[in-house]
């Protein structure tokens, strides 16, 4: 029996990091909690346990985005702050 747990989280947090972003330090714990999920969803995936290396991957790629556009909007209101 696949374990395909890990490759659907990985999906959500990464989709609630994307989508979240102005709420920058909720995108960025679950942009990292995405990237870490899916890493460890697609070594499953590699090891035949699970079968759903896509949902790992796009949880890593939206995971990453999501920290990517915190990261930005952090520094937009530091910068904003300062003038």
């Amino acid at each position: 029996m696949p374990n395909n747990g890990l490759g659907t989280a990985s999906l959500v947090t990464g989709i609630i990091s994307a989508v979240g972003f102005c709420a920058w330090p909720v995108a960025l714990v679950m942009g990292v909690l995405a990237i870490v999920f899916g890493s460890i969803g697609r070594a499953r995936v590699r090891r035949g346990e699970a079968t759903n290396g896509g949902q790992a991957l796009a949880g890593i790629i939206c995971g990453s985005a999501g920290l990517v556009l915190a990261v930005g909007s952090f520094v937009l209101i530091v910068v904003a702050s300062t003038h």
